[in-house]
């Protein structure tokens, strides 16, 4: 299973970050991101508590069955073990972390779940990946831009980066030349009133727009 999401994440290259949503809005986000070609989606743990573990794991379960067979649910901002285990029990099938802790990472495979763990430098992106990772989120990548990624994936080539941090419409194809296999989008997906105003039918069009750049690229396989 590990492998096959892996292969779709390369094909998809899209993530959709979402925090701080839940219930039926989140579900109709879900269905409308959906109809736009976006087939993978992160519910972020709340680091500050202001929302239980419990809570978001309840999110991705809710969601995981509501798209099952249709999207790919996974946790983001996973600093803790239970925390693997609460999105694993949910039925969510991938692993983001803000940072790079090898135990995560550890714990994230032994777990059969995907692993992206964060970094930024080479030596937190190489040791990302001896520890196991799957994939590297450049994190902030709005920090250097695009040819820091092309910087990076010279001696690290073997190494696949998603770019995440202030990425957007507008410098995709940008990361997508200089080595990013894929995209981490949160708050520059879109204008926020459309989800503000409930929106949906618009959040698809931005959505296919999105997908059409992530496509016409064929980004890095390595």
């Amino acid at each position: 299973m590990n492998e096959e999401i892996i292969q779709k994440i390369l094909e998809e290259k899209i993530i959709i970050i979402v925090r701080g949503l839940e219930g039926e809005p989140l579900m109709q986000l879900a269905e409308a991101l959906y109809k736009g070609g976006i087939r993978f989606l992160e519910i972020t743990y709340a680091a500050d508590k202001e929302e239980t573990d419990e809570a978001v794991a309840q999110t991705i379960r809710t969601l995981s069955e509501r798209m099952d067979g249709r999207m790919y649910i996974g946790a983001g901002t996973v600093i803790r073990k239970n925390q693997v285990d609460l999105t694993k029990a949910a039925g969510g099938k991938f692993i983001i972390s803000p940072d790079a802790d090898p135990e995560i990472i550890a714990y994230t495979k032994q777990c059969g779940l995907v692993s992206i763990p964060g970094a930024l430098t080479p030596g937190e992106i190489t040791a990302a990946h001896r520890a196991g990772a799957d994939f590297v989120k450049l994190f902030p990548a709005n920090l250097h831009g695009p040819s820091y990624v092309k910087t990076i994936k010279a001696p690290l080539s073997h190494i696949r980066l998603l770019a995440v941090g202030s990425v957007d419409e507008t410098t995709m194809e940008a990361y997508a030349e200089a080595g990013a296999c894929g995209f981490g989008i949160g708050t520059k997906f879109g204008d926020p009133n459309l989800l503000k105003n409930r929106d949906f039918a618009a959040i698809t069009e931005v959505a296919k727009g999105y997908v059409a750049i992530a496509k016409s690229k064929n980004g890095a396989k390595a």
